[in-house]
């Protein structure tokens, strides 16, 4: 591991605290807009320094590392750290959530203040997820996640059902968190097992030490499928799927963005339950890709069933998950690379386009089909931005989502040619619903006096659109950035999964 010299990582979770805690203090809503808006900039800009100081050559040790104890008793530590894994979602969170921001900037009207401080606290959170190298730090981290959704579906919903929403969401949450805890608590039992040491002080929680130490097959499989179940719920994968439309439909969609443009569970898969268990990971590798194929095939199918356009984007990125898995699940360089890539893209064009749908109910009341006829003629650039991210939804070569599925696609050839049919499968039926629904919602004669007399999007809008674009447009045109920063981890990672029976078998002898 490289210690950090600067504690980067510990100020980029604190800044968002930092400004939640100032709009605390922030009598004035202007105010504490601006304030939200100026801390949610400068995490922003720290997140862009920590990809800048990484080196993305150092692809078997996890970088700007930060160590204190925190717990002696248990061995718990405070460590952080980032590879190339996770480094290059910070600054994608951080830009999702200024995006996020933004768009709230006129929609909320009421606990204002409370509102810009759950999305700063929810921000911080998600950064300590995507950095946390300790078990019980991470896990510490993903559990804080549901107090600010939940309040943030219960108070600022746009649907009469949000406060079950916001129940089903967190009993969903709570359900998925059981099983990473016993499989949490399962790995730092084996190292104080396989080091000789009694409990509690031979406990051991940190990701590197429980990468080196050797796990029996006898646990593998329970600990991969405690995990995988831990992750699916969060990802989300069918049959733990039925939240996300929910929140979609009843919660804000500011919110929406932030859950389908940050894939946690997704993360988690590649993170934690791949390299911990990675003899069970290669065993069970055809389950993953089965599991990922018909989350892809029957959520693609749903979407194409669907008349309100926050519920087919709900959907559509439980299908694009499914891609994801599929992919991961082939256990190649292409797989593990395009499935990073194809998170990242989830942050621009998910959330972008779960914005767009958040404009168009904040000013027409609804977002179904029957009501939207004609909106390309009223709102040309709104429709312009929205039918380039639905192209990169679907993969048109030039936006980011070409390299992603077109590495995720040859990976399943190579590994699971019968796999394969499904993914394809999936991408037409991408096509097919994100398309027809375009037609019907933006083409064709204006039906509604509404939609006649609604505003184009705004200057603030337009901005922010315009950068997620220029985004998808350049990962689209220039993808080796992306590639190059997590190349050396991939390598890593698929070496550590691949070769595992012989590092356990050297380390016994040892």
């Amino acid at each position: 591991m490289s210690n950090a010299s600067f504690p980067v990582l510990s100020l980029i979770i604190l800044l968002p605290l930092l400004g939640a805690m100032a709009i605390a203090v922030t009598r004035d809503i202007r105010l504490a807009k601006t304030v939200a808006l100026l801390f949610a900039t400068l995490e922003l800009i720290a997140t862009g320094v920590t990809v800048q100081l990484f080196n993305a050559n150092l692809g078997n040790s996890f970088q700007l590392v930060e160590q204190h104890a925190w717990i002696p008793s248990l061995n718990i530590e405070y460590l952080v750290g980032v590879d190339g894994i996770s480094v290059l979602f910070l600054p994608m969170s951080a830009l999702l959530t200024l995006m996020a921001i933004i768009a709230s900037w006129n929609s909320v009207q009421h606990l204002t203040r409370f509102h810009f401080a759950l999305l700063l606290a929810l921000e911080s959170i998600t950064i300590g997820v995507f950095v946390a190298l300790d078990m019980a730090l991470f896990f510490l981290f993903w559990e804080l996640t549901l107090p600010p959704i939940f309040f943030l579906i219960g108070l600022w919903g746009i649907g009469s059902g949000r406060r079950s929403a916001a129940i089903k969401y967190t009993m969903f949450m709570l359900f998925g968190g059981v099983p990473l805890l016993f499989a949490i608590i399962i790995l730092a039992v084996n190292h104080a097992t396989v080091a000789g040491g009694s409990i509690p002080q031979g406990l051991a929680f940190s990701l590197p030490v429980l990468l080196g130490t050797p796990l029996p097959d006898s646990l593998q499989t329970l600990v991969f499928l405690l995990l995988l179940l831990g992750f699916a719920v969060k990802a989300p994968l069918v049959p733990f799927h039925t939240w996300l439309p929910t929140v979609a439909m009843e919660g804000p969609t500011q919110l929406t963005a932030l859950l389908t443009g940050l894939k946690l569970g997704a993360f988690g898969i590649i993170r934690f339950a791949m390299p911990l268990a990675p003899t069970a990971a290669v065993q069970y590798s055809w389950v993953l890709g089965i599991l990922g194929a018909i989350t892809l095939v029957y959520s693609a199918l749903i979407a194409l069933q669907q008349t309100n356009l926050r519920r087919l984007l709900a959907y559509a990125s439980v299908s694009h998950v499914g891609l994801v898995i599929v992919g991961v699940a082939s256990l190649t360089m292409q797989g593990i690379q395009g499935a990073i890539f194809q998170l990242l893209n989830f942050t621009m064009v998910a959330g972008s386009l779960m914005l767009v749908a958040g404009f168009i109910q904040h000013r027409l009341g609804s977002t179904e089909a029957i009501h939207l006829g004609g909106l390309a003629k009223v709102m040309p650039r709104l429709a312009c931005f929205y039918f380039l991210f639905v192209l990169a939804s679907i993969g048109l070569p030039g936006t980011s989502g070409f390299p992603a599925e077109l590495l995720l696609i040859i990976s399943t050839m190579l590994a699971h040619p019968s796999i394969s049919i499904a993914a394809l499968i999936g991408v037409i039926l991408s096509a097919a619903y994100m398309l027809t629904f375009t037609r019907r919602a933006f083409f064709g004669p204006v039906t509604q006096a509404s939609v006649r007399q609604v505003q184009d999007l705004r200057p603030r809008e337009l901005t922010l659109l315009c950068v997620s674009a220029l985004l998808i447009l350049g990962f689209g045109f220039f993808p080796n950035g992306v590639l190059k920063t997590n190349r050396a981890t991939a390598e890593a990672w698929l070496s550590r999964i691949m070769d595992q029976p012989v590092l356990v078998s050297e380390s016994g002898r040892n």
